[in-house]
């Protein structure tokens, strides 16, 4: 038992009085003559046996009278040591799109949110956070009405972050006693190599949010999947989880609905659905499909513009046939001119400038190339077998200051290929080690500090640069390289051409890096704004002689098509959606998890929490006893003699 008020206990001490009181008597006796006490003696013998008894009797109910008040009044309780600490709850509610899903007729999150309503006491402060909100140190009738708003996100914290950001939430007071509550579906993406970073000091609950037996259908991706005069064929794949053998699948432009099909699932739980659609139409396209489960991976978004064409130059006398097999009229603007017959206002509007295989490069060029780089232009350069190294390095100095050499007269192999590298990122489906790799007969030493994307076998570079920039070491023609004949040279310069304007995609991925190139000339005071209905967002932007650049990273939230415009004037589209990685429902093993304890629900948490934090009050009972005290002697006085 301990006390609220343990200095009160110095008043037992009082329990002296009535002690001194009884014991010592401080009334005189008178003596009285009588002529008979035969009979009076036997009456004084009773009534002083009497009158002890009733003594002791008040002495006892006068002491516990006293004693119950004054420990009544210091206020003992019953508690172990936990429960007299201070506490500290942070809350961490998972609102990820995978909370979606429906258990009964409400989702999992409003399940949850009602959950923590009603089980968190109102007198309580405590911290909540979720995947992109915080609340500091608030009470549930504050946080009421924002916890009811509260919806679910593309946003998923891994179990690092969500320790990391509770311990910001915590105080540094030692003393308190600090619980950690984690509200989650626990899907295997939350999963982290540094996944007990909490300190010691916390104790950790997991509630798993219940799942059951869910079942659902994603529109996982689309792509173009071939074209031909007439048409373009647009393939999705549609995935499930659990037993559904097949869902429609309807296509929208904007919100006509054009076409419908259905994905018929029979072994895999992927399958692929498709649609013709003619070649030159433009479409705010839309795909969509019904189903009980997930409601955010039930649509995709897409859109499809007639595309602007990537001009291309080609300066140099010398044949040049394979770049008209792989710049193609129907994405690209090439034009072939020789160095005498160039005209050099044609320069700024090009997106690529290929110098191919000039033995020298004009101080003016220089000049003009440069300029042209600046302005977000992409030039390659490839040299002639025999070449003059002062023009060329003039130019060349100004990218990744690099210089060529001497010539190396040494054939070799092109063994070296950069998978990573911008030009052939996404190119092969694996690191290949069995390629037919080209060959040089001679090449330019190089001393640079780009990286390179094709190497020698001794790893002196190729190909190197990036960002607009790319520089080979060697002649490819056909006298000094089978290059040309080599698989690397259509990814090579295709990939060339196509970052050097990089159109908009069929659709991006919200949370990812997106950069596109708009064809737009901007004055000092103007700027390109993104739109979808109401909402209006202003993209990170770099505007050149004859583009802008527009890079979407995390600022977008919401998918969808939005449009792209300079002064209220649409320019053109793009489209975004979420990442599809919530629609892969996979859970963690939660026996994996160092926690205090898995609770299956939130109120039987908050239940044995209050149990382990209850203080047994006894005050009123010391009153009761006092009262019954007081009875006592007032019944002692009455009735005993």
């Amino acid at each position: 038992m301990q006390f609220k008020h343990p200095e009160l206990l110095w008043g037992l001490f009082l329990l002296l009085i009535p002690v001194i009181i009884h014991l010592f008597q401080l009334r005189r006796f008178e003596k009285t003559p009588f002529t008979n006490v035969k009979f009076l003696k036997q009456v004084v013998a009773e009534s002083r046996r009497s009158n002890i008894l009733k003594k002791w009797l008040l002495l006892c109910t006068r002491l516990i009278l006293l004693a119950a008040l004054i420990l009544a009044f210091a206020q003992p309780f019953f508690a172990d040591q936990y429960a007299l600490r201070q506490k500290e709850t942070v809350i961490y509610l998972d609102n990820s799109f995978s909370v979606q899903a429906k258990s009964a007729n409400t989702t999992m999150l409003e399940d949850a949110i009602q959950a923590l309503i009603k089980s968190i006491p109102k007198n309580q402060s405590f911290s909540l956070f979720t995947n992109e909100k915080v609340f500091n140190q608030i009470s549930l009738p504050e946080a009421q009405n924002d916890l009811l708003d509260i919806e679910s996100t593309s946003e998923q914290l891994q179990l690092n972050q969500i320790y990391l950001k509770a311990n910001t939430l915590f105080t540094k007071d030692p003393e308190t006693a600090k619980n950690l509550v984690l509200v989650s579906d626990f899907q295997a993406r939350m999963a982290s190599s540094n996944i007990d970073t909490v300190p010691g000091t916390v104790k950790k609950y997991l509630v798993p949010l219940s799942k059951g037996d869910i079942e659902n259908v994603a529109l996982d991706s689309l792509y173009l999947d071939g074209q031909n005069s007439d048409n373009i064929e647009l393939t999705a794949i549609v995935s499930r989880t659990g037993s559904i053998e097949g869902t429609p699948v309807s296509l929208f432009n904007g919100e006509r609905l054009i076409a419908k099909t259905a994905a018929v699932f029979e072994e895999n739980n992927q399958t692929k659905v498709q649609f013709s659609l003619p070649k030159n139409e433009k479409l705010d396209g839309k795909l969509e499909v019904s189903d009980s489960g997930l409601n955010y991976d039930n649509r995709l978004y897409f859109n499809i513009d007639s595309k602007e064409k990537i001009k291309v130059l080609v300066i140099g006398n010398v044949a040049d046939d394979y770049l008209e097999k792989i710049y193609n009229v129907a994405e690209f603007n090439l034009t072939t001119t020789s160095l005498d017959q160039l005209n050099y206002g044609d320069l700024d509007i090009q997106n690529l400038i290929i110098l191919n295989e000039l033995p020298s490069i004009p101080p003016a060029l220089t000049t003009r190339l440069r300029s042209f780089t600046d302005n977000g232009g992409s030039l390659t350069i490839v040299p002639s077998g025999e070449i003059d190294l002062n023009s060329y390095n003039l130019l060349i100095s100004n990218y990744f200051s690099s210089s060529l050499k001497e010539t190396v007269y040494a054939e070799r192999s092109v063994t070296n290929i950069s998978f990573s590298h911008p030009l052939f990122r996404n190119v092969f489906e694996k690191n290949v080690t069995n390629f037919q790799f080209p060959k040089v007969s001679q090449h330019f030493g190089v001393k640079t500090t780009a990286a390179w994307a094709l190497a020698f076998q001794n790893n002196t570079p190729f190909l190197i640069g990036r960002e607009g920039f790319y520089l080979f070491t060697a002649s490819i023609t056909l006298e000094n390289s089978n290059f040309k004949n080599s698989p690397l040279i259509v990814p090579t310069f295709y990939n060339m051409g196509n970052n050097s304007l990089k159109l908009p995609p069929l659709y991006g991925v919200l949370g990812n890096d997106v950069s596109i190139d708009v064809s737009a000339s901007l004055s000092d005071d103007t700027i390109l704004k993104v739109k979808k209905g109401d909402y209006e967002f202003i993209p990170r932007q770099q505007a050149y002689a004859n583009k802008v650049t527009l890079t979407f990273d995390e600022n977008l939230k919401e998918d969808g098509i939005y449009t792209i415009s300079q002064n209220d004037e649409p320019l053109q589209r793009i489209s975004f959606n979420y990442d599809r990685g919530e629609s892969e429902l996979n859970y963690m093993d939660l026996n994996d998890l160092s926690a205090l304890s898995q609770s299956p629900s939130i109120a039987s948490l908050f239940d044995s929490l209050e149990k382990d934090n209850r203080i047994t009050v006894l005050w009123k009972w010391f009153v009761i006893l006092a009262l019954l005290m007081m009875a006592a002697e007032i019944l002692i006085q009455k009735f005993l003699a």
